[in-house]
């Protein structure tokens, strides 16, 4: 067998067509091709789908115009979105090889195996399921507000203890309590959203079509990814008008707004939790009978529960209950419509992989049904075709939960390539 060169290249649409993902029902052409005349006993292709399980296909052997000898068959994807996952079983005077991916599962030209070889993928999606291409062909700018620009010549409503700089250009840095590492006051440069209105020009001379914001809701941090308002602009940056009017002038010059969706946790000091008792509302740490009680994971009220990493000013919350279901998602005025009513475009989960598939199916269900062209975009670090977490396959791509992700693994090899790390 070693002196017989096989080869199957998932990137190629002469071994695989049509080439990356397809639709449901789809037919799809896979072809392995063995060098000389003197061809295996026989070659199937191993198939695997969550729904459908296992199946063996017997692939048909086709002479090529050469020396080749060309295998091949024709099979429908699934009726259902999932991946597919295939690999080939080669017999050969009695002996069993396989022929599958590579070790770094990145496609492309496979090895041979005399082992169950890694398998290759097929991402199957949805029919039906469209990303709107203003999103795919846009140039994103993120924004981290504090530090993009101020546009009014003075910082708005400073928040009590925290640390405001003088300079636009001095260096960001947190004050910790020496003994616990806790961080005690926030700093804070003054950029709001009125600085982002009349940064657009220049936005759109940049060639930009969207902006990306990093959280804009009423929080005690400069990051403020620790909620404690989700109907409100925090009042550093300006309010709920200034954003409306931020999201119409954009789309005068042709630029969407996309809003950072905080949903896996929000913050201790929140209308929700209220650890530190500055909202006036009777927050779940306050009370078993707050209505936002069933939101959380308390071990043991008030001051035992679930946070983020561990982190106790973000408690996590529970995104299956139906009071926050309705509330995040479905009802009347939830967070999602709200903010999409004053005009944004879209949205970014933060720590997708986090969340339950339902409730991310319901975001997209959702924002689809208020606006079919919006897009929802999640944080995920790994490849999201395929990522697993909490034990199970996570089904991000297959056209019932996002648009698409934070492409880190892309970013990794840009970068890796900027920095002479590769070539």
């Amino acid at each position: 067998m070693k002196e017989k060169f096989i080869i199957h290249d998932s990137h190629g649409s002469f071994f695989r067509s049509p080439f990356g993902a397809v639709c449901c029902n789809e037919e799809i052409l896979l072809r392995l091709q063995v060098q000389g005349s003197d061809g295996p006993d026989s070659v199937v292709v191993r198939l695997w789908h969550d729904a459908r399980g296992e199946e063996k296909l017997v692939m048909k052997l086709k002479k090529d115009p050469g020396d080749n000898l060309i295998y091949e068959v024709k099979l429908n994807a699934p009726q259902e979105p999932g991946v597919v996952w295939y690999y080939f079983i080669i017999i050969i005077q009695d002996r069993t090889y396989y022929y599958g991916n590579q070790t770094d599962k990145l496609g492309g030209k496979g090895q041979l195996y005399e082992t169950i070889p890694p398998a290759y993928q097929i991402t199957v999606y949805k029919e039906g399921a469209v990303t709107p291409n203003w999103f795919k062909e846009g140039i994103i700018y993120q924004i981290f507000p504090d530090r993009f620009y101020n546009g009014t010549g003075q910082i708005l409503h400073p928040k009590k203890d925290s640390v405001l700089h003088g300079h636009w250009d001095n260096h960001p840095y947190y004050i910790r309590d020496a003994d616990t590492g806790r961080i005690v006051a926030y700093d804070f440069f003054g950029g709001n959203l009125q600085g982002v209105i009349e940064k657009l020009p220049y936005l759109k001379e940049l060639g930009i079509s969207v902006i990306y914001f990093n959280p804009i809701f009423d929080s005690p941090s400069n990051h403020r990814y620790d909620t404690g308002d989700y109907k409100t602009v925090d009042s550093m940056l300006g309010d709920n008008q200034v954003f409306a009017q931020l999201c119409a002038q954009g789309k005068k010059y042709g630029i969407s707004v996309i809003l950072d969706g905080v949903f896996s946790h929000t913050g201790s000091d929140s209308i929700y939790f209220n650890r530190e008792g500055t909202y006036p509302e009777v927050g779940a740490y306050q009370s078993k009978e707050s209505p936002y009680y069933k939101w959380y994971r308390f071990d043991e009220h008030p001051n035992v529960y679930e946070a983020w990493w561990g982190i106790d000013t973000l408690p996590n919350v529970e995104e299956n209950e139906p009071s926050y279901i309705d509330f995040i998602v479905e009802g009347k005025d939830s967070v999602i419509k709200h903010w999409m009513e004053l005009g944004a475009k879209g949205w970014r989960l933060d720590v997708a992989d986090e969340m339950p598939d339902s409730f991310i199916k319901k975001i997209y269900k959702t924002m689809k049904e208020t606006d079919k062209d919006s897009v929802l975009i999640g944080e995920v670090w790994e490849d999201a075709s395929n990522k697993e977490s909490y034990g199970k396959l996570r089904h991000y791509l297959q056209g019932e939960e996002m648009d698409g992700v934070m492409n880190y693994p892309f970013r990794k090899i840009a970068l890796d390539f900027m920095l002479g790390v590769i070539d």
